[in-house]
């Protein structure tokens, strides 16, 4: 950028075309070759006089401050006004924002939590700069092309073991060394897992959220935990290092939530299983290398294999409204040879692996879409202290302020019951997690989503126009609003999710309960 200083006189005689001059925060921008090639029109510099002006206000009305970061747009700075100091400050990489509600209480200044300790804090600092330098710039380009996450992001979380972390606490972590010595294997718990889920969100990218290993998630688990070693050991290494990917293949369109109903067949042979059918719906399905696949047997049980990619497996994108990068895909197994040895668990006990895997699954879809809830009120709070309306602040309304006010309330309340949840599976064995918080979780995942939708109705409003437009001011806005019902279909859909969580409760009544 140019050190020149200019006089507000100075620019103000730069106001003809061909020769046109604009002051935005206190930068002077020459838009004498550019005018003609303005998106929104010539006439637009003039019309609303912020020809030889001081733009800020109209700038900001309009479009987003990345626009001022693009390389082109940094060319066209030629000085600064004299006595004049840049007012608008762009949050730093990684850095905390200062807007009200945008960060959870225990980020924010001033305020305490019970939950969370020092390695907790650096380690958020720590992911939240990964994010925002390594998978933040893939996972825009991505969702626009809909290709797969690049291999690059996958290798990068690899050589941070961010992979086995998104797994969870547990001795899969023992020798590892995580975000370069942030927090040890020994320190790593489920808060440090819901910080990545919360982070994640923040990309605003739902479709490459999924893609970037949202199938091994929970696809990996149930080979950890039910497969036999010498399976493990050939696996979960290759996963880990970032070189293959899991998908968990249990939907089928004949049975959704519906697990019992699962017709995917798996015939016993000598060694093995000959398995053919039909999933729906699988997430990473369609570049997966290895399918945690739910099958029926001839004595009419379930068993779960695994299936590795090869003859007899073809899979086909499904079109959804979320990008393509998520990999969504329909599996057909065509008479598909499966070895003995890649049984997970006990042959016909099959839905007791299903069911373990399930809470997990939905409490990290739960820090996900409060983690992205939060980030959709930042913007309303934002857009409504720069908009202006009838010359006022948007905040000015009234009903603007209910808005505001109901959005945060929701994603607070839901943030509060999601770290108390967290704070149990701290404290409990996980075998005891399904006794005590398959309920909870499901009651909190449901909550969750139906809030999630609320806010994402009532930020479309506040947006008007363009909390409906693919680009510019409510972009983000847009694709929650486009995407949110992924959360609360996916993991179980929130009315069967309120059903299991009350008829658990009923389960625990006690027989002498009387008003």
């Amino acid at each position: 950028m140019s050190a020149k200083t200019f006089s507000l006189e100075e620019v103000a005689k730069h106001n003809k075309e061909g020769d046109l001059w604009i002051i935005v925060d206190s930068k002077v921008y020459d838009l004498s070759k550019f005018a003609g090639m303005h998106p929104g029109g010539l006439s637009v510099l003039f019309d609303e006089e912020i020809a030889g002006q001081d733009a800020t206000e109209a700038f900001f009305s309009l479009h987003r401050y990345e626009v001022l970061e693009r390389p082109q747009y940094k060319r066209l700075v030629v000085g600064t006004i004299t006595g004049q100091q840049q007012q608008i400050i762009p949050r730093a990489v990684g850095g905390l924002s200062k807007v009200p509600y945008s960060e959870p209480a225990w980020l924010t200044p001033g305020y305490y939590s019970p939950y969370y300790k020092e390695h907790h804090r650096r380690f958020q600092a720590a992911y939240r700069k990964f994010v925002e330098e390594i998978i933040l710039p893939d996972a825009q380009a991505r969702e626009e092309d809909g290709k797969r996450p690049s291999q690059k992001v996958f290798d990068e979380m690899a050589r941070l073991n961010i992979i086995a972390m998104r797994l969870g606490p547990g001795p899969h972590l023992k020798g590892l060394e995580l975000m370069g010595g942030i927090v040890k294997p020994e320190e790593f718990d489920y808060f440090h897992e819901l910080i990545m889920g919360q982070e994640t969100a923040k990309i605003n990218a739902r479709g490459y959220n999924d893609g970037l290993g949202g199938g091994t998630y929970i696809g990996l688990p149930p080979i950890m935990n039910f497969g036999k070693p010498a399976l493990r050991n050939k696996i979960v290494p290759e996963v880990f290092g970032g070189k293959k990917l899991c998908a968990l293949a249990i939907t089928e369109a004949f049975a959704g939530s519906d697990v019992a109903g699962l017709k995917c067949h798996a015939k016993k042979v000598d060694g093995g299983w000959r398995v053919t059918g039909t999933k729906k719906w699988i997430t990473n399905g369609t570049f997966a290398d290895y399918f945690t696949v739910g099958c029926r047997t001839d004595q009419g049980g379930l068993s779960v294999l695994l299936i590795e990619r090869g003859p007899g497996v073809e899979t086909k994108q499904i079109k959804t409204p979320y990008s393509t990068t998520a990999g969504t895909a329909y599996i057909t197994f065509d008479d598909v040879f499966v070895p003995e040895e890649n049984l997970l668990g006990e042959e016909n006990k099959g839905l007791q692996v299903i069911l373990s895997n399930f809470n997990h699954e939905r409490w990290g879809m739960t820090t996900a879409s409060v983690g992205a809830q939060r980030l959709v009120v930042e913007e309303c709070l934002k857009w409504v202290n720069q908009r202006k309306v009838f010359g006022k602040p948007l905040h000015s309304q009234a009903v603007i302020r209910s808005k505001l006010a109901a959005m945060i309330s929701r994603v607070e309340s839901a943030q509060n019951w999601l770290e108390n949840i967290t704070y149990q599976m701290n404290h409990m064995k996980y075998k005891d997690q399904a006794n005590y918080l398959a309920g909870p979780i499901a009651l909190c995942k449901k909550y969750a989503t139906e809030t999630a939708q609320e806010t994402a109705r009532d930020a479309v409003q506040i947006f008007g126009g363009r909390g409906i437009t693919k680009t510019g001011m409510g972009r983000f806005i847009e694709h929650y609003h486009r995407t949110v019902p992924f959360d609360a279909v996916l993991g179980g859909a929130e009315d069967v999710l309120g059903d299991l969580g009350v008829r658990q409760a009923l389960r625990k009544m006690p027989k002498d309960a009387r008003l």
